[in-house]
């Protein structure tokens, strides 16, 4: 017969358990090192993420330090070499740690103000330029972001090659890798690029959206750009939000604890939350590795177009 005394002793013995496992994988991981791949420039990461990070470093009871990655291969790198704990990804650069043997798995991804988990790849050119369709372009010059993008590099040579464009480098002048989603949309802002890929959710949430917001981006007689002076002349199918990953070889305990601090953020620290995602997320969504399958098979049907145009 079950007593008082028994059911007690019982719980008492489980939130033993609970501490001790705790306190094991804190011995193991006194500090966890969370790699961010770069969408803009190294001091706008470090504004909207630390704040975050401070977050989870309460929660999770150790230290998490914020590493701002050179590129989306050295976050790869990164988690493969096991010094990069967590990871924030986009859907290609995951996709690609996958298939090279990287032992990482998702458990979220953002969640957009609509509640949806998607966005698009786009191609920006200025309003005031003569370019209706990527017909117009050919000859001329194109702004990708990184090799590893995927709004930026891998779905828009994707949507080139359903317009019968498979070599991009021998359709356009000149193709070219900025670095990063801000440098691809100031190099098309600077006349550097005539045309750019980018990142698009809606009017309001993009990297264009949030560079305006920002003042960043100025015409030449320094007075400041608006979302009219850009023409989005070609929008591809909805791509899944990049994934946050963990190392799978953490213990279960902790990847629990870590996915537990993401999804209780919006309400625990709703002021860190939105100023991560300047106000325009709803929360993190609850994802599996499997949810990039597709995006697997994309990167692969890239990859053979790369072999073929070489």
């Amino acid at each position: 017969m079950f007593t008082r005394r028994i059911i007690l002793a019982g719980a008492a013995a489980l939130a033993f358990a609970g501490s001790a496992s705790a306190q094991d994988w804190k011995a193991k991981y006194p500090e966890l090192t969370f790699a961010v791949v770069p969408a803009e420039n190294a001091s706008g990461v470090t504004e909207r993420w630390t704040p975050f990070v401070a977050y989870l470093s309460k929660e999770l009871g150790v230290k998490v330090t914020l590493r701002i990655a050179n590129d989306y291969a050295a976050v790869i790198e990164g988690q493969r070499a096991g010094n990069i704990q967590i990871a924030s990804y986009g859907s290609a650069s995951f996709s690609r740690a996958r298939l090279t043997g990287v032992k990482t798995d998702a458990f979220a991804n953002d969640m957009n103000a609509d509640g949806s988990t998607g966005y698009y790849s786009v191609f920006f050119v200025k309003a005031s330029s003569p370019y209706k369709t990527v017909e117009d372009l050919k000859g001329k010059n194109l702004g990708l972001v990184d090799p590893n993008s995927t709004s930026g590099n891998n779905v828009p040579r994707f949507e080139l090659n359903k317009m019968g464009i498979a070599n991009a480098e021998g359709y356009f002048g000149k193709v070219v890798f900025t670095g990063s989603h801000e440098n691809a949309v100031l190099a098309l802002s600077q006349g550097t690029v005539d045309v750019a890929a980018n990142q698009w959710t809606n009017e309001d949430d993009s990297t264009l959206a949030q560079m305006l917001t920002k003042g960043m981006l100025k015409n030449a007689d320094g007075s400041a750009m608006k979302k009219d002076d850009f023409r989005i002349i070609h929008k591809s199918a909805l791509i899944i939000n990049g994934p946050y990953a963990y190392n799978t070889d953490l213990p279960e305990d902790l990847k629990a604890a870590i996915a537990k601090a993401f999804f209780d953020a919006p309400t625990k620290d709703k002021a860190a939350f939105d100023r991560l995602s300047d106000g325009q997320k709803k929360g993190f969504h609850p994802a599996t590795t499997k949810d990039w399958d597709g995006t697997i098979e994309l990167i692969k049907f890239v990859d053979g177009l790369r072999k073929k145009a070489s």
